[in-house]
């Protein structure tokens, strides 16, 4: 049985509740983007982490039991068995039969004859394939088998997923921008900073963000007029090494906040849209951590938000969009709400998230979903990490705490010297969705499960 809010979603990108999907979550699509534009001088970016990559079971959350999700490797039997057991009605996981860990499962799936035939077969039934961002690597693979793209072709998904396009949009709205400009040359972006110089001289930072940079990837704080002279001489010597000005990137100011947000808004096909949900985000210095919800808004506030949504949504359509957009805001120390800090039109962890908080989070109560770091010496096995957790919530009709991704926790394991850390330890994550009757209650819980979590984590001393 499909969640309300999955058929909701299939209505929408399909036009039928009851359409079959087939799900790749391919966390690396922003990576792909940028390919063709210049961002912030960095080293050049390497192969997605396997940690990273494993966070593709996610998407066995979002799926139904008619539904299909390709994943590099199956899910956990024990974790499996308990997410039915959660009442998860979960699809059916295909694995490519020739899996390399240093490809995506795109190309790992172009690569399996075996795969591709079950596909083929999947997309003459009439399946969809939904990628969590569509780039060329995921219309190949649609062509080659048969599916319909539930999503716009990649070139028009590319395009609006430019945080350069989002500012632009967000300014065309009419919608309050948080200060700042965008910058596509490298003379612009010495104009700004010139034009910025007071205001970093008096300790006033600015955020330079590639256009398509990911959680905490490509931003960069400007603290002082000495730290965007550096910028700007790495700017300028690889202008002269490559004979290309271009550079394309934000320049905000950076402002006090009480909090972030994320909401979500679905776009159909015929251009009707719905502002799904809006979040309370957790961020640490620019990285997602997780969600709480609902967010704390006031009245106001949350009728700003939806005016915004709409907003966005209409000018998507028209750019060609239809599908799921996750759109990040903040709210400043002051209250005010900006409604628009960046676009991102693919599926997003909330995305995922939408089942599972529908079927485990009563109304009235408040949920927190995040990731908890671990430290491990060998592989965890899951059975571990549910005894671990089964006595740290309280009444069952009013608390919760459910492992969303298990995969991520021993995604590392495997890593060879030299490519993540020392071979006799790595780094792995838990993935949870806590449930309470309040956030006093939801702060506790979540305090007994870092807690947890740290005991089956080697001890300290034992990391160097």
């Amino acid at each position: 049985m499909s969640t309300r809010y999955l058929r909701r979603l299939k209505r929408a990108l399909t036009g039928s509740a009851d359409t079959p999907l087939v799900l790749l979550c391919n966390f690396e699509a922003e990576a792909q983007w940028a390919r063709g534009h210049v961002g912030l001088p960095a080293p050049p970016a390497g192969a997605t982490r396997p940690l990273v990559a494993a966070m593709e079971e996610l998407g066995a959350l979002l799926a139904g039991a008619d539904d299909t999700i390709v994943l590099s490797r199956p899910l956990d039997p024990a974790y499996r068995d308990y997410l039915t057991h959660q009442g998860l009605a979960l699809p059916t996981v295909l694995v490519p039969e020739n899996c390399r860990p240093e490809r995506s499962t795109t190309a790992n799936a172009m690569d399996s004859p075996l795969l591709l035939d079950r596909l083929r077969r999947l997309g003459a039934a009439g399946a969809h394939l939904l990628p969590m961002g569509t780039t060329v690597d995921e219309e190949k693979l649609a062509r080659r088998c048969g599916l319909a793209l539930a999503t716009p072709a990649a070139t028009v998904v590319e395009r609006v997923n430019s945080k350069i396009y989002g500012r632009r949009l967000a300014e065309a709205a009419g919608l309050r921008p948080v200060p700042g400009t965008c910058c596509e040359t490298r003379q612009e972006l010495t104009e700004v900073l010139t034009r910025y110089r007071h205001r970093l001289e008096s300790g006033e930072p600015l955020v330079v963000k590639d256009a398509y940079g990911v959680s905490g990837k490509g931003l960069l704080v400007l603290e002082n007029p000495t730290r965007a002279a550096q910028l700007l001489r790495m700017v300028d010597r690889r202008a002269a090494r490559t004979g290309d000005d271009r550079i394309h990137v934000v320049v905000e100011e950076w402002l006090p906040k009480r909090c972030d947000l994320n909401y979500q808004i679905t776009i159909a096909r015929d251009g009707r849209s719905g502002l799904d949900f809006v979040k309370q985000a957790l961020t640490a210095q620019g990285v997602h951590q997780g969600h709480l919800m609902p967010a704390e808004l006031s009245a106001e506030q949350y009728r700003q938000i939806e005016y915004a949504a709409g907003e966005v949504a209409t000018r998507l359509y028209a750019d060609g969009y239809h599908g799921v957009v996750g759109v990040d805001a903040i709210v400043g120390v002051d209250e005010t709400v900006y409604p628009v800090l960046e676009i991102n039109a693919r599926l997003n962890m909330s995305t995922y998230q939408g089942g599972v908080t529908e079927l485990c989070q009563p109304p009235g109560t408040v949920a927190q979903a995040r990731h908890y770091p671990l430290r491990l010496a060998a592989p965890l096995e899951f059975d571990a990490v549910r005894r671990a957790l089964a006595t740290v919530a309280g009444d069952r009709a009013t608390e919760r705490v459910l492992v969303t991704c298990f995969a991520t926790v021993n995604a590392d394991a495997l890593l060879p010297v030299g490519a993540g850390g020392p071979p006799e330890s790595f780094d792995g994550r838990l993935y949870a969705l806590l449930v309470a009757v309040d956030r006093d209650r939801l702060r506790d819980l979540d305090r007994a499960v870092r807690a947890t979590v740290t005991t089956l984590s080697v001890p300290e001393e034992s990391h160097d």
